[in-house]
């Protein structure tokens, strides 16, 4: 327990260390990726509050903590990380909408918000991706997510 401790701050640190370089120091040229790779970071920072908080309940509330579910902790916040670029780029593309106005004044804080959230809770955002796929371009869900509803997937 205590290697994925160190692991799930270690990726903290890391993250925050980018989001520093993000805000003060991104390099020129681009600029563009700019939001983007925030989005990413607010993910990630997801994912290792969802895992960090899993770490504290299982080991200390439930007294279930199981090694089994290392790879879990170690592999959910590269996922969240990438949930939270990909939340960017459905955003960016029109495909969620945060707002059903306009506003020239907005900032990126709903994208980073919403980043965040895709991060935390990686499950629901893949379900609402692949309904989004599903309804815009006719991609079948995947398997994992047919899981519950379909009786016949293996």
């Amino acid at each position: 327990m205590k290697t994925v401790i160190t692991y799930l701050i270690i990726v903290l640190v890391a993250l925050f260390y980018g989001l520093v370089v993000a805000l003060q120091n991104f390099p020129a040229g681009l600029e563009a990726l700019q939001v983007g790779i925030i989005c990413a970071i607010s993910g990630g920072v997801g994912g290792c509050t969802y895992c960090l908080r899993g770490v504290y309940l299982n080991a200390c509330v439930h007294k279930s903590w199981d090694q089994d579910w290392r790879p879990w902790y170690f592999i959910r916040p590269i996922v969240s990380v990438i949930c939270g670029g990909v939340s960017y780029l459905f955003l960016k593309a029109g495909l969620l909408i945060l707002e059903s106005g306009i506003n020239p004044d907005a900032s990126e804080l709903g994208f980073y918000a919403f980043a965040f959230i895709a991060g935390l809770n990686v499950d629901k955002f893949i379900t609402k991706i692949e309904d989004i796929s599903q309804a815009t371009w006719g991609i079948e869900k995947s398997r994992m997510s047919n899981k519950g509803t379909n009786k016949s997937s293996k």
